[in-house]
C-alpha cells in the first residue's frame, strides 16, 4: 500500500532510542525527511550513523531540551527553513520514575509535568503554528501511554500527565481541524526495549500475563502503526488513541483461550 509519505517532512522528539529510533527509520524507508532532537547528542549520532548505513540515507539531529519551550521552536524553524515546511510532527519524548506520590516532592512532580504533558502541549503549539502557515495541514501524533487507560500505581505522576496527553490531544484535534491537522495520540503495550528491558527480566511472567497476543511489542509494532497513523490512509481518523498493545486487559480474563494450556503446565 502506497502511504503517499515521499518527500513528507517529519519531526520527531524523543527519537534517539526505542520507538522513536524505529519510527524515524520507517519514514526514512517511505521517502520522508525526517528530523530527530532529544537531550543525549550521542543517541542521536548514533541513529543517524545507522540510518546512513543501514538505509543510505541523511536523517536531521539536534539535542534539544523538549521543557525548552524556545530552544524546541527553533528547532522547528530549522526544520523549516531546512525541508521547506513540516508535515508531520511526533512528541514521542518522555520520562518516568517509580515512586509513591505522597513520596515526591514539589519540584519533583512540577518536573514531570514539565517532561510529560507541557512538552505535548508545547509541540503541538509549535507544530500546529508551523502547519497553518501555508493552509496545506498536517498530523501531530503524541505519545500517551497504558497507564492513561489504567493509572499505574508507583507511577502515579506519570499516569495522570500521560491521561492529560490523551485529554490534550483530543482538544487539540477539535481545535485544529478547521486547519486540516489531525492530531492523534498513540498508546504502546509493553513494548521490548532498552528502557523496559530491566523490568521485563525482573517481572516478565507478570507483565505477559495481561496480554493475549502472549508476546511484548516491538519498537517497529509501533513504528509501522504510528507511520500508517500519519499517512493519508488514515486522513478519518482524528481526535483519538490508538493502543498498540497486543489487545493488553481487553477482557478481564486475557488468558482465557489459554487455560488448557495453563491446566495441562500445572497438571
Amino acid at each position: 500500500m502506497d502511504l503517499h509519505l515521499t518527500g513528507k517532512t517529519v519531526v520527531i522528539t524523543g527519537g534517539g532510542t526505542g520507538i522513536g529510533k524505529a519510527t524515524a527509520k520507517e519514514f526514512l524507508r517511505e521517502g520522508c525527511n525526517v528530523a530527530i532532537c532529544g537531550r543525549r547528542l550521542e543517541k542521536l549520532e548514533d541513529v543517524q550513523k545507522e540510518c546512513k548505513e543501514e538505509l543510505g540515507k541523511d536523517i536531521m539531529i539536534k539535542s534539544v531540551d523538549v521543557t525548552d519551550y524556545d530552544a524546541l521552536s527553533a528547532y522547528a524553524d530549522e526544520v523549516e527553513a531546512a525541508y521547506g515546511r513540516i508535515d508531520i510532527w511526533i512528541n514521542n519524548a518522555g520520562s518516568n520514575h517509580i515512586k509513591s506520590l505522597i513520596d515526591y516532592d514539589v519540584q519533583e512532580f512540577r518536573d514531570m509535568m514539565d517532561v510529560i504533558l507541557m512538552a505535548v502541549w508545547a509541540g503541538c503549539k509549535i507544530a500546529a503554528l508551523h502547519m497553518k502557515k501555508d493552509g496545506k495541514g498536517g498530523v501531530i501524533l503524541n505519545a500517551s501511554s497504558f497507564s492513561a487507560v489504567i493509572p499505574n500505581a508507583g507511577r502515579g505522576a506519570y499516569s495522570a500527565c500521560k491521561s492529560g496527553v490523551s485529554s490534550l490531544t483530543r482538544t487539540y484535534a477539535a481545535e485544529l481541524a478547521k486547519d486540516q491537522i489531525r492530531v492523534l495520540a498513540y498508546v504502546p503495550g509493553m513494548t521490548a526495549t532498552e528502557i523496559s528491558a530491566k523490568n521485563i527480566a525482573t517481572n516478565g511472567k507478570y507483565l505477559m500475563s495481561s496480554i493475549p497476543m502472549q508476546r511484548f511489542g516491538t519498537a517497529q509494532d509501533d513504528a509501522d502503526a504510528i507511520v500508517f497513523l500519519a499517512s493519508d490512509r488514515a486522513g478519518y481518523i482524528n481526535g483519538t488513541q490508538l493502543e498498540i498493545a497486543g489487545a493488553k486487559f481487553c477482557v478481564q480474563n486475557p488468558l482465557y483461550a489459554y487455560q488448557d494450556r495453563i491446566d495441562k503446565a500445572n497438571d
